[in-house]
Formats: C-alpha cells, structure tokens, sequence
C-alpha cells in the first residue's frame, strides 16, 4: 500500500509497518498500538492511510490534509465499517448498514457529503 511518499506492509499476523516520508503516512507512531493487530485492510490517499481493522473500526493516519485526521467523524468509524474508498485527499467508508461516512482535505476533493448526506444515510451498496 503506499501514499505518494509512504508505504505500509500489512503483515501475516494482521499488524502493519509503515515507513517513508513521516508527515506523509511513514511515521504511524501516534496510532501505531492501533495498528498492532487487527487490521484487514489499507487504503491511501495521496498523503495518509486508513486502515480497516476486523472489528470494522477504522484508524487514519498521515497528513490531515490528505485524510489523515478522521477526529470529525471518529465516533462513527469505531464499528461496522465494511470497505473503504479514496480520493487523493479525502476517503469514505461504507458501513455495513448501507451508510457513507467521509472525511476530507479542507477544501473538498469529494470528503465534504454534506450536501448528500441524507441520501447516503442507508441503502448505499458501493461507492
């Protein structure tokens, strides 16, 4: 999995290590006992990761910018999250519920729902 300047390697026993440039998804320290164990899958964006872990909880990480700082909708990705998509700086979870989560850049790139947000409340399939 890699950002522009990052890469993760999910390993065997479901941990993830990730180096390169730190400020670009390299340096996962500030959620690394997060990322000890659990995880299913990584997806990037330019400059951050995010990674699904098997409990559907989500962990980003990375340049907040680029997605890297998911505090405005956390309380939404502690469970039930069943995929993961991205842009180049925003990323949007589908619940198993049907709903759509995102989260973004400050300036849009497809995080800000906003608009849309009651028609991604239920009966989203794929995004």
């Amino acid at each position: 999995f890699a950002t522009y300047t990052a890469f993760a390697a999910l390993k065997s026993d479901a941990s993830l290590v990730t180096w390169g440039v730190a400020a670009r998804g390299g340096d996962s320290f500030t959620v690394q006992d997060q990322l000890r164990s659990g995880v299913q899958y990584v997806f990037a964006t330019s400059a951050a990761f995010a990674a699904l872990k098997h409990d559907g909880s989500v962990v980003a990480w990375g340049d907040p910018n680029y997605g890297g700082n998911a505090r405005d909708v956390q309380d939404q990705l502690t469970s039930g999250v069943r995929y993961i998509f991205s842009t180049t700086s925003a990323f949007a979870a589908l619940k198993h519920d049907g709903s759509v989560v995102t989260w973004k850049a400050p300036e849009g790139h497809g995080g800000d729902s906003s608009s849309v947000r009651d028609q991604l409340s239920a009966d989203v399939r794929c995004v």
